[in-house]
């Protein structure tokens, strides 16, 4: 096969930061995704119904002429949100979701939840009217090793919310441990996962051996391969419970390589032709558009769209080692294989 059209995919986790940088990665998501689940941690975060309306508006207009994308908005859940704000907000459809970051777990997340028994509240009126928790899954213990705090939230954090808030609809962000898969494949109905592209492809050698490699430093941070190949199999599985969130997330090289540097890939840009690779070596390309376009749709209860892309395998690729911004360079994820597979048009 050397042909494959899709219907256009959605992102169903995403960074766009602000001001300058949003002017400059919005279009590399535009170009090819129809729509995307915008993650609301700013410097302050987005966490009232007016907050989101404001963001939404400045992402529309930071759009490139004659773009039909469509930003999805999210509320960052605190102790002190605002019940009746988030379901007005649910009600006229300004919000798809809220963000639940344990406090202190990734960029941004310092507004986050540390007594969870504060937003049971939340959480109970979330399950009443159907809106999706998605939570960044990981334990911010320091005694708690960092490869271990994506199974040690599911057991100490996720099952007792879920056990707690029957009917939650939950989304596992960014799965990267066989424990998350296995836990999502069991869970029921109420629970699916997202899986980004730059797990599918690095594990944590890909970080550490022959040297630090920052611009594959993320978090959740990228396990054992063993882990990575769980994430391949249930991404090219066909399974409803899986689909993608890129948790492309642009950090200016300034801040990745320092001595303490930001966790993020930025995968905006090439995507679609890093997963054409991973689903064809699996010999999935067939499935490749339930990942990227039926999947999600389907669970937030929304229509697949109609638009389609075509996705064309020649020659490798030239792909921009870097985005410009009016701030400095975005490193762009280098899945460090070629890529031959990309979007005609």
């Amino acid at each position: 096969m050397d042909r494959l059209t899709l219907r256009r995919p959605d992102d169903w986790h995403l960074h766009l930061r602000d001001g300058a940088m949003l002017n400059a990665v919005l279009p590399e998501t535009a170009r090819h995704f129809a729509r995307a689940l915008i993650m609301p941690n700013l410097v302050p975060p987005v966490v009232t119904a007016a907050d989101a309306a404001d963001y939404r508006d400045r992402i529309l207009a930071a759009k490139p002429r004659g773009s039909r994308f469509q930003p999805l908005m999210t509320l960052y859940l605190t102790e002190d949100t605002d019940v009746r704000d988030l379901r007005a907000a649910a009600e006229i459809g300004l919000i798809s979701a809220v963000k639940l970051y344990p406090a202190g777990a990734t960029t941004n997340s310092a507004s986050g939840v540390t007594d969870f028994s504060k937003v049971k509240r939340v959480l109970e009126n979330m399950a009443q009217i159907g809106l999706p928790l998605c939570v960044h899954g990981e334990v911010t213990d320091p005694a708690v090793d960092i490869f271990d705090r994506e199974a040690a939230f599911i057991e100490t954090v996720l099952d007792p919310i879920r056990r707690d808030v029957p009917g939650l609809r939950v989304v596992m962000e960014h799965v990267t441990t066989s424990d998350a898969v296995d836990y999502v494949r069991g869970g029921g109905d109420d629970i699916v996962a997202t899986i980004t592209t730059h797990h599918l492809v690095i594990n944590r050698n890909h970080i550490l051996a022959g040297g630090i490699r920052p611009h594959y430093y993320c978090l959740p941070v990228a396990k054992r391969e063993s882990h990575r190949r769980a994430l391949v199999a249930a991404a090219t599985s066909g399974d409803p419970s899986f689909f993608l969130g890129t948790d492309s997330a642009p950090h200016l090289d300034a801040a990745k390589l320092q001595p303490c540097g930001c966790a993020g890939c930025f995968t905006a840009t090439n995507t679609l032709s890093v997963l054409a690779e991973v689903f064809e070596a699996e010999g999935a390309l067939e499935r490749l558009e339930a990942f990227t376009s039926l999947n999600g749709a389907a669970f937030y209860g929304i229509e697949a769209n109609d638009e389609r892309i075509v996705l064309v395998k020649g020659d490798p690729i030239n792909v921009p080692p870097g985005i410009l911004t009016d701030e400095g360079v975005v490193t762009v994820f280098d899945p460090g294989m070629p890529l031959h597979w990309h979007v005609e048009g």
